[in-house]
């Protein structure tokens, strides 16, 4: 493993460099059962080194607990990071295990201000609508969200799982430097309209759960019976029961590629994700997560890694044999809207 950094790219057309690959931070102290502090900060810093500078959060994961975790660590290293979190998954107050959608201008500026405190920062680098609340225009909620940068509390705006169309109608209130929605190897939902949508807008591409939630790395098969009870990937249908079988059979040509460049699965379905650059002429930054600072390493490694016609064609067919929705509850996706 050598120290070379990674390439860089843009996060839309006026926004900071970045690394060409972000990091997920919501499983170092949220959502993936038992985790290690001093191991997860440890892997924040080693990604730094590497040349990581996008770091995603929201205010959603652990209730504000994530965004705290990453504070000392965004603190030591302000001018080298860009800080990406967001807002609309509240929480009922009757029920805190729940989410609700919020979209509402009250709703985001007590959701701004509550993450700055938690972030202990002056201004977010870049702040999402986490997911879209169809019950309010997105030309309203975008509206609040260029009011936050005009006052200085946010430098540039990013939606999550939205349509071609709602990318359309926000761009026309504010420039959106990045769209983040979840592709991969098993999530290609978003090819048909939302990448030709951003390609033409100048959007960059952030692609979430790049791993398929560490499925795709071969890491655990059967969500019931690898994973731990406080674990969030328990309740998303793809990885339990009769699908879990159906998905594992779809790796083999995952490794049979992995063979072929003496490479992990997880780096040739990142170095997959890194080829849309190419295949869809436009920036894509994917943010795989991670608590282990050997497999940050890992996963900059694939930006080095360059995939044949062969290997694509072998891996090409795969998302169209995946078993089971995304979520249990698909109105957390945009793939129903389009």
């Amino acid at each position: 493993m050598t120290d070379s950094t990674i390439p860089t790219a843009r996060l839309g057309t006026d926004g900071p460099e970045v690394g060409v690959q972000g990091l997920g931070c919501m499983g170092m102290n949220f959502g993936y059962g038992p985790s290690d502090a001093n191991e997860s900060r440890a892997t924040l810093e080693r990604a730094l080194e590497l040349g990581v500078t996008l770091y995603d959060t929201a205010d959603a994961y652990g209730a504000g607990e994530n965004e705290r975790f990453l504070s000392p660590f965004f603190k030591a290293h302000r001018d080298e990071v860009v800080i990406a979190t967001k807002f609309a998954l509240a929480i009922p107050p009757d029920d805190p295990t729940r989410r609700i959608i919020r979209n509402d201008a009250p709703y985001i500026r007590e959701a701004v201000e509550a993450s700055l405190k938690r972030l202990d920062v002056d201004v977010i680098d870049l702040y999402y609508m986490h997911r879209r609340d169809v019950n309010v225009p997105i030309e309203e909620t975008v509206g609040v969200m260029a009011d936050l940068v005009r006052e200085g509390k946010v430098k540039h705006l990013g939606l999550s799982e939205v349509t071609g169309d709602e990318l359309r109608a926000a761009q026309s209130v504010h420039p959106i430097a990045a769209v983040q929605s979840e592709w991969s190897l098993f999530s290609r939902d978003i090819e048909p309209q939302v990448v030709p949508t951003a390609r033409e807008l100048g959007v960059t591409l952030v692609p979430y759960s790049p791993l398929g939630r560490g499925f795709l790395t071969g890491s655990f098969t059967n969500a019931d019976q690898d994973l731990t009870p406080d674990d969030f990937r328990r309740q998303q249908p793809r990885f339990t029961g009769e699908n879990a079988t159906t998905n594992a059979a779809l790796l083999e040509p995952i490794r049979a590629v992995a063979a072929s460049h003496d490479a992990s699965l997880g780096q040739i379905a990142l170095a997959w994700v890194h080829h849309r650059t190419t295949a869809h002429n436009l920036p894509v930054i994917p943010i795989p997560g991670t608590r282990r600072p050997t497999r940050v390493e890992e996963n900059a490694g694939a930006t080095r890694i360059v995939l044949s016609e062969e290997d694509l064609s072998l891996l090409e067919p795969i998302a169209a044999k995946v078993a089971g929705t995304r979520y249990a509850d698909m109105k957390f996706a945009s793939a129903g809207r389009e």
